[in-house]
């Protein structure tokens, strides 16, 4: 039942993504012939006045269709409301439209936690060093020990403070992750006493380490918020969630080689879902979020058949002086981004099927 419900979520986020789309154009009275949802044999489809609904079998995709692009389209060419007849901003309004879809959700998503069930949060700051776990670790070297509380870290003009957040441990890995063979301070909190501790993470593939597990300095909960301020409080967590996603698609770019193992597929994403659906239903929000701000975020990347590849031939043209970059052009690049994007699905799925059957045999 948690897989069906992780697959619904990645089917509703596409879903919102192309109503986005969708929404631009009629809302500029743009011609739309065809909104689909997922790919595959049709299992429903409907016909509106204009538009042609449809529901097909593999959940994981969708689009929304253009007379432009049909041959068989009885609209004539020259009509002003075709989506290649409007000016640069209409289109690059639609075109634009399924991300910005995409981060509204997200954080309505957010809202929604935090009116229902509560932002996490804890008695005390700071993170608490709950074992060392090995004698050569760094920790081990720069004097940690165990029951030793981080109050904050920095590196050079990097200070980063811990309050009374549930997401503390995740902020903490993530600083250190980000400083292999770095020196880093630490502000340590030992029974009484408050002191610095220098300490250098070990280099892991590029990833920095220290040799510790982490906790929480006091048991977490959640309250849920039902006033005005529970709007900024969905805010913060959608600016932190946005963060994180930007932190590691920037890693990923300058640093592909050590970080492109990490990637993850879409059978190892329902997988995650479907055990964060078995936990609790604030970590059912959170997975919500996490992968709508994904979505929008991957899809703006200028790359070939993705939204952020149409809005730079948009681009282009408009520094052509609103001359189009030649249609077969756009085609062959198209196409060929569309192949690439789903060799390296086929690929993902492969390595996240195989991974996660070794996975369940350990």
């Amino acid at each position: 039942m948690s897989w069906a419900i992780a697959i619904a979520v990645l089917a509703l986020l596409v879903f919102v993504h192309e109503l986005g789309h969708f929404l631009a154009a009629r809302a500029q009275g743009i011609h739309v012939n065809r909104f689909s949802i997922g790919f595959g044999p049709v299992l429903w489809k409907y016909q509106g006045a204009e538009t042609e609904y449809a529901i097909r079998a593999l959940p994981l995709g969708g689009y929304v269709g253009f007379p432009d692009d049909d041959a068989d389209s009885d609209i004539p060419p020259y009509d002003p409301d075709l989506m290649s007849n409007r000016p640069i901003l209409d289109r690059a309004i639609v075109i634009g439209a399924g991300v910005f879809a995409n981060f509204l959700f997200a954080y309505f998503c957010l809202w929604l936690m935090v009116i229902s069930v509560g932002v996490g949060t804890v008695d005390t700051p700071g993170v608490q060093i709950s074992k060392i776990l090995s004698p050569t670790a760094p920790a081990v070297m720069a004097g940690l020990r165990p029951k030793d509380v981080v109050l904050a870290a920095r590196y050079g003009q990097e200070v980063l403070e811990f309050g009374r957040r549930v997401t503390v441990l995740e902020e903490f890995r993530q600083f250190i992750s980000q400083h292999p063979q770095q020196m880093v301070e630490l502000t340590i909190q030992r029974e009484q006493q408050v002191f610095t501790l220098p300490i250098t993470p070990a280099d892991e593939a590029g990833v920095g380490k220290i040799g510790v597990a982490l906790d929480f300095t006091a048991h977490p909960y959640r309250r849920p918020l039902r006033d005005w301020s529970s709007f900024v409080v969905a805010g913060q967590e959608f600016e932190r969630l946005a963060g994180m996603t930007l932190q590691g698609l920037q890693q990923l770019i300058t640093n592909f080689q050590n970080t492109a193992g990490q990637l993850s597929g879409p059978v190892a994403i329902v997988a995650i879902g479907s055990e964060l659906v078995k936990s609790d239903i604030a970590s059912l929000f959170d997975f919500t979020a996490i992968i709508s701000i994904n979505l929008a975020f991957i899809n703006l990347l200028p790359l070939p058949a993705l939204d952020g590849g149409q809005l730079v031939f948009l681009l282009i043209e408009g520094l052509r002086g609103g001359k189009p970059v030649p249609a077969r052009w756009q085609e062959g690049v198209m196409q060929g981004g569309l192949v690439l994007l789903l060799g390296l699905g086929a690929v993902m799925i492969v390595k996240d099927s195989y991974n996660l059957l070794w996975q369940n045999l350990l």
